[in-house]
C-alpha cells in the first residue's frame, strides 16, 4: 500500500518516517520528496508498507505530530497524467 504523508516538516527525514510507520508494521519503502534544484524537502513523502498494516498507520499518524507538525496520511492516488505546467496550444 502507497501511502501519502502532507504537511511534512521540511527537517523530517526518511528515517523519521521509517521509525513513525514502523510502529505499525514493516515499511517497505520511504521516499520524502525532494526539489530537483534546491535538494530541499517538498514537504511532502510517500511510505510503502504492507496492506495488512498501512491501514492501521494511516489511522494511527493522521493528524498526529512528526517533527513538530501535524501531518496529514492517507491512501496515495495513482498520479493523473498530464499535470504540471501551464501548455498554451494556440
Amino acid at each position: 500500500m502507497d501511502i501519502y504523508v502532507g504537511n511534512l516538516a521540511y527537517e523530517a527525514t526518511d528515517d523519521d518516517l521509517g521509525e513513525a510507520f514502523g510502529a505499525f508494521g514493516e515499511v517497505v519503502a520511504v521516499r520524502v520528496i525532494k526539489d530537483r534544484y534546491t535538494g530541499r524537502s517538498r514537504g511532502f513523502a510517500f511510505v510503502e508498507m504492507e496492506d495488512s498494516t498501512g491501514q492501521s498507520a494511516i489511522d494511527g499518524l493522521n493528524g498526529k505530530e512528526i517533527k513538530g507538525r501535524p501531518v496529514t496520511v492517507n491512501q496515495a492516488r495513482p498520479r493523473e497524467e498530464g499535470g504540471g505546467g501551464r501548455r498554451d496550444d494556440r
